[in-house]
């Protein structure tokens, strides 16, 4: 890890490492105002090691801004922010302020203002129109930055950023697709960066020659009609000729079709655009998305592909990624898995954000991990992630845990979520329990079954039951016919399909089995690639050798919408990877009965339909597994809880939350 843990400079300023935790929207200050939990968020990651931490978005105005973001947009809030920046430099890291002004995606309901945008065009993420900035209003736009970057300089922070990426207001200036003005700042590409540019001038003149700016860029849209690589590099060519100091390259729109962050993202598949940036520009460059590993981390770096690395969900997995890497321990850092449900599934839900496989990120102060007064001898049923963190916990606080599993290894239902295409980083969390808890001395039982009069055979002082749920079986005429299957058991393969298959069920579970189905018959990835370099195939094949597999699909929902239950954040990718596989989906849609020729259902006009189909996969939901610890709360004289699924079937989220708060109270 040497090229990761040399120094670099952003302007006049030594960073330790080439580690940098890019800006990420928290929302830990509803009034703007810093406050513990951000300081004391911030302050683990600084003491885990990072070289640069970026906060924000930061509200620099009210018609651009978003809720319960950190606020510079004014003096008063200075004590705080110096506070901030006085923490993180105790722990020896460098820390800068984005501004953010988002234009058209400021939603009037949170601002309670209309958004300004260079043209008055709607996006699809707000559907409000924006009021067209004057030339007046544009020049007042470009000091609100100037006085925001210099309330940031006088904070203590080490530098700036301005947010010119993800489709916030420089790049709706900068977009053809957003910008239709006639006037100086529309038409050609030098008009439409000159917006850009005069915010960076002007923060220059603000802030003075010796601060660094940093821009966080865009290095391609990804919208039909927007701008490329091609025009992104031509924009930072222009930035480094009036002087920045460093380029934070991420990918698209938060409107783009094409996923940036979500688990089906290859780590590391974005690096090529901000390696083309550096190509063309004299200041350092930072590379982005789904970089949570310190190895891939470490060879960007070390093949120049990149000055820096930007770490962010990464960070709020394990606090101490750039520790743990430094040390020579890569293998135990606790790896964002892009699942988005604890952060950006949050955020748009206007809650705290969290993390699924670090359940104490955003609750460092309230939740410290002591040793336990009095250790005690810990039952833990269920080898579940769930039943898994619980014994990790305990067995961090000195509790004597054994753990009983009745399968043949641990792991539960992340196994099945880990089987669909693009979903395999929930093994990471799987590998890194399993490895902490053997190493933290866990009493491992596989292939035992919990009874009653087992647990009570046994010197317990408290037992946690985490067994988890089991399929429902709907009640239904054919159910139990030969071609009937269930999700579970098809995820596992232990049952196979064959060529017509029809899902019951068209929530996660259901979307997930019909994505592994999807997959069967398709060429992988290092094919195509050969296939592509050899020229062996033309486009149109190729396309169609990924994504046409050999099953004809239909997803059967008695609701409007498919896939309710997944995060809103992801659950647009596997929509779309589902219409791109050729599987037909049917809302509205009762089942009623099945037969040998397939399923009989009840479409929304009140019409029965036979669907046809040589194999009917059952993916309605499950229910808890909680029969074991009614029985032990009656008849065990000893301290029993239950957690996860086993207490009510919910996300890995909210399982990994419970364990971990039962874990740090007992």
């Amino acid at each position: 890890m040497k090229h990761l843990f040399t120094p670099n400079y952003i302007g006049n300023v030594e960073v330790k490492n080439r580690i940098v935790m890019p800006a990420m929207h928290l929302n830990y200050t509803p009034e703007g105002e810093i406050n513990s939990k951000v300081i004391e968020f911030y302050k683990e990651r600084a003491k885990g090691g990072v070289g640069l931490i970026i906060v924000g978005g930061c509200k620099i105005d009210d018609v651009g801004s978003g809720p319960m973001m950190i606020d510079v947009s004014d003096r008063r809030f200075l004590e705080g922010l110096k506070q901030l920046t006085g923490a993180i430099h105790n722990e020896g890291a460098k820390i800068a302020a984005q501004l953010y002004q988002a234009g058209r995606y400021t939603h009037s309901a949170f601002s309670g203002k209309q958004p300004v945008a260079p043209s008055p065009i709607a996006s699809r993420l707000t559907r409000e129109e924006p009021r067209e900035l004057t030339v007046e209003e544009i020049k007042e736009l470009v000091e609100t930055f100037a006085n925001s970057a210099l309330i940031v300089k006088e904070a203590g922070f080490d530098a700036v950023e301005i947010i010119g990426s993800a489709g916030y207001i420089i790049s709706q200036f900068l977009s053809p697709i957003t910008n239709k003005r006639e006037d100086e700042y529309g038409g050609a590409l030098a008009n439409r960066m000159k917006f850009g540019l005069e915010v960076v001038s002007r923060v220059r003149e603000s802030v003075g020659p010796d601060f660094p700016i940093i821009v966080r860029v865009g290095g391609n849209d990804f919208m039909p009609g927007g701008n490329t690589n091609v025009e992104i590099r031509e924009f930072c060519r222009n930035l480094d000729q009036i002087g920045i100091d460093c380029l934070n390259v991420t990918g698209g729109w938060h409107e783009t079709r094409v996923p940036q962050l979500t688990m089906c993202v290859p780590p590391g598949t974005y690096v090529y655009l901000a390696e083309n940036i550096k190509k063309e520009v004299s200041v350092p460059v930072i590379a982005c998305n789904r970089i949570n590993d310190p190895e891939l981390a470490e060879n960007i770096i070390a093949e120049g592909r990149a000055d820096f690395v930007g770490v962010a969900r990464g960070m709020i997995a394990d606090s101490e990624f750039p520790l743990k890497a430094k040390e020579g321990r890569p293998e135990k850092v606790r790896k964002c898995l892009g699942c988005n449900q604890g952060c950006l599934d949050n955020v748009f839900s206007l809650q705290e954000v969290t993390c699924l496989v670090n359940p104490r990120a955003g609750k460092e102060k309230e939740t410290p991990i002591l040793p336990a007064d009095k250790p005690k001898n810990i039952l833990v049923i269920g080898g579940g992630v769930a039943g898994m963190e619980a014994s990790r916990v305990a067995a961090l606080r000195g509790h004597n845990v054994s753990l009983w599993e009745q399968e043949e290894k641990l792991g539960g239902q992340i196994h099945l979520a880990a089987a669909p295409p693009g979903r395999a980083d929930f093994l990471h969390l799987y590998n890194y329990l399993e490895q902490e808890i053997n190493e933290l001395g866990v009493d491992i039982h596989l292939n035992c079954r919990a009874t009653l009069p087992k647990v009570e055979e046994e010197n317990f002082d408290a037992v946690i039951v985490a067994t988890g749920a089991k399929q429902i079986k709907p009640d239904i005429p054919g159910i139990d016919n030969s071609n009937v299957v269930m999700a579970w058991d098809v995820l596992k393969r232990k049952s196979f399909v064959k060529d017509n298959v029809v899902v019951l069920g068209g929530g996660a579970i259901g979307v997930e089995v019909a994505m592994f189905i999807a997959e069967q018959g398709t060429i992988s990835g290092e094919s195509l690639k050969f296939l592509f370099a050899r020229q062996a195939e033309n486009a149109d094949v190729l396309f169609e050798l990924i994504t046409k597999g050999q099953k004809t699909i239909t997803v059967v929902e008695m609701l409007k919408k498919i896939g309710k239950d997944i995060g809103i954040s992801t659950r647009w990718t596997m929509i779309d990877d589902l219409r791109r596989s050729n599987v037909k989906t049917l809302k509205n849609t009762t089942a009623k009965e099945i037969t040998s020729q397939g399923v009989i259902a009840e479409n929304e006009e009140g019409e029965d339909n036979l669907i046809p189909a040589d194999t009917v996969v059952v993916a309605v939901g499950s229910t808890a597994e909680n029969a074991l610890y009614n029985e032990l709360k009656e008849g065990l004289n000893k301290e029993t809880y239950v957690i996860g699924d086993a207490a009510n079937p919910q996300k890995a989220l909210e399982a990994m939350q419970e364990a971990f708060e039962l874990a740090v109270q007992l």
